[in-house]
């Protein structure tokens, strides 16, 4: 692909979400989205690949689904009320198709089942764009109608998220399913929070994008695709394994690491509510995605491969550089949590 028609492809990008994200009326929201969907999909194509192309038609479908979705509830929501305005979405048949189509735009279970899929038919550098980047507009959407969504069906979507992401994340090899399911999880924990509290969600958002942004910028770097691709990135750069590993140990959400804060944030919420059940799923479902991580954990920084010559081939003619992307991303992945009284005034 040429650099103009990649830069045209990232401006159309950002201006989709741009314009969701400044919108006040549906047709212009629905606009920014349609937009942000047809500048992804040659960037997941682009390969040439039979896996690439499946993926950029899953993408296409469940998007285009999605976005249809979200045209037919706001068109409900103005013949019921006569108001396009995001903010007024009094209907409440309107609301519950919104939180699916959004649920869907975001890959929240039970709507998850294009993210993994997706993922793994994409490079690594794509796959750090939809499991970022693509958040932003569906996010943008929710804080605005936050008021009119139903807590109840909010709550469901957490529990079987945060549920199905810790289960899907066990039984996989691949590095990018294993984000994916990182993904829903962390969504899980997101949509958890959102009929509460609209500061800790922002944060959380805030947060998840620098892990996932960091973490993909490591595997990136280290060129690895599989758990079994972790085990000789000690022997390729000492100091990206230790970042890896830190950046993994902050996605489980273990202290003092960065990673902690938004779920001690949420729990914390979640029981002055008096949601104890909700706090408790969330709490034993967050146990099944550090099992994984702990795996990624043990396979990057604890084990020592034999290093015979097809283990050393993929580093011994490469010079390590580490970009500006991973020096700004990692170090507020891994060491936030001291000043999280500054960062919550």
């Amino acid at each position: 692909m040429s650099p103009m028609t990649t830069t045209l492809l990232i401006s159309s990008l950002a201006t989709g979400t741009i314009i969701t994200a400044s919108s006040y009326h549906w047709l212009m929201a629905w606009i920014g989205l349609e937009i942000n969907t047809l500048s992804i999909i040659p960037i997941i194509s682009k390969q040439h690949h039979p896996r690439a192309t499946e993926a950029a038609t899953k993408y296409f479908l469940t998007q285009a689904a999605a976005s249809a979705t979200i045209l037919f509830s706001s068109t409900l929501n103005a013949w019921q009320t006569g108001s396009w305005d995001i903010t007024q979405m009094n209907y409440i048949p309107s609301n519950i198709l919104l939180t699916l189509a959004l649920a869907m735009k975001l890959g929240l279970a039970p709507t998850h089942f294009w993210l993994p899929e997706v993922l793994q038919g994409s490079t690594m550098k794509t796959a750090l764009i939809i499991t970022t980047w693509q958040k932003l507009a569906p996010m943008a959407l929710i804080y605005q109608t936050m008021n009119n969504l139903s807590p109840t069906l909010l709550f469901m979507l957490a529990m079987i998220s945060t549920l199905l992401g810790g289960w899907g994340g066990l039984n996989q090899t691949q590095l990018r399913k294993i984000m994916a399911y990182s993904s829903i999880a962390h969504l899980g924990w997101m949509a958890a929070i959102m009929p509460i509290m609209p500061n800790i969600l922002i944060l959380n958002l805030i947060i998840y994008l620098l892990m996932t942004t960091s973490m993909f910028t490591t595997l990136i770097l280290s060129k690895s695709k599989t758990i079994q691709d972790t085990m000789t990135s000690w022997t390729y750069s000492p100091m990206l394994a230790t970042t890896m590993m830190l950046t993994l140990l902050s996605l489980g959400g273990l202290p003092p690491l960065t990673g902690f804060l938004p779920k001690w944030l949420i729990m914390e919420e979640l029981t002055l509510q008096s949601l104890i059940p909700i706090t408790t799923l969330l709490a034993m479902a967050s146990l099944l995605s550090l099992f994984f991580y702990l795996r990624l954990t043990y396979t990057t920084s604890l084990t020592l491969s034999p290093n015979t010559t097809s283990s050393q081939h993929k580093w011994r003619f490469k010079s390590m550089q580490t970009p500006l992307l991973l020096s700004m991303t990692a170090p507020m992945t891994i060491l936030m949590l001291p000043i999280s009284p500054l960062i919550l005034q």
